[in-house]
């Protein structure tokens, strides 16, 4: 029997009219929304301002996880008592600060931050899962890009909350589901960004298809 994740989060919101039928998505769905935070790209779809922000994380019911990016994100890395980014509001904090890894002080100064702001921190990986338990790994060769890995890696056993992201849309989510064939018992959880946007708006309605594909 195909293991189902854990739930499905949906990266990109950015427009607060939305929130009506995000709540009613998830109440039907286990759902994580994610926020795409950096202050010095409010220009672009995509990255929400702090006003919107909040009015976004106003809304109770929802499940929030916060994306940094840009300077924040490397502070939080490299130097987290300097970081000032406002994560209030959100359960999980991924700490997208930069393409080549992370090196085992980076895990640790992205593990205390979310520590610090009562929050599970994130980190991404692209070859393979590691095992450092103190952060959650998302698998991720695409960054945003829509792009599909060749394969998916296996989550360890006894090993960290892991994830898969690249390419995952509507009409591939059953598929790449398949092609994971996450053991029975395990925890996991998928992430798109891309896949559930149309004409570079976020798309309700594609996320709404991804769940029914997911879990009918």
């Amino acid at each position: 029997m195909l293991q189902l994740p854990a739930f499905i989060a949906f990266t990109g919101v950015d427009d607060p009219g939305l929130l009506d039928g995000m709540t009613l998505l998830s109440t039907r769905y286990p759902i994580e929304w994610g926020l795409l935070v950096d202050d010095a790209q409010t220009h672009l779809p995509l990255f929400p301002d702090a006003d919107a922000r909040a009015r976004l994380l106003a809304r109770p019911g929802l499940r929030w996880a916060a994306h940094v990016c840009g300077e924040q994100a490397r502070l939080i890395a490299n130097h987290p008592v300097a970081a000032t980014v406002d994560i209030a509001g959100v359960t999980r904090v991924q700490v997208n600060h930069g393409t080549t890894g992370s090196t085992p002080e980076q895990i640790g100064n992205t593990a205390w931050f979310g520590r610090r702001h009562g929050v599970r921190s994130m980190l991404q990986c692209s070859d393979g899962f590691p095992r450092d338990m103190r952060v959650d790994w998302l698998f991720d060769v695409s960054f945003g890009t829509g792009v599909a890995p060749a394969s998916w890696p296996r989550i360890p056993q006894d090993g960290p909350f892991c994830g898969y992201s690249g390419g995952i849309a509507p009409d591939n989510v059953a598929t790449v589901l398949e092609r994971i064939a996450a053991p029975e018992g395990t925890l996991y959880w998928i992430d798109m960004e891309s896949g559930v946007r149309s004409g570079g708006r976020f798309d309700l309605d594609k996320c709404e298809a991804v769940c029914r594909a997911v879990y009918g």
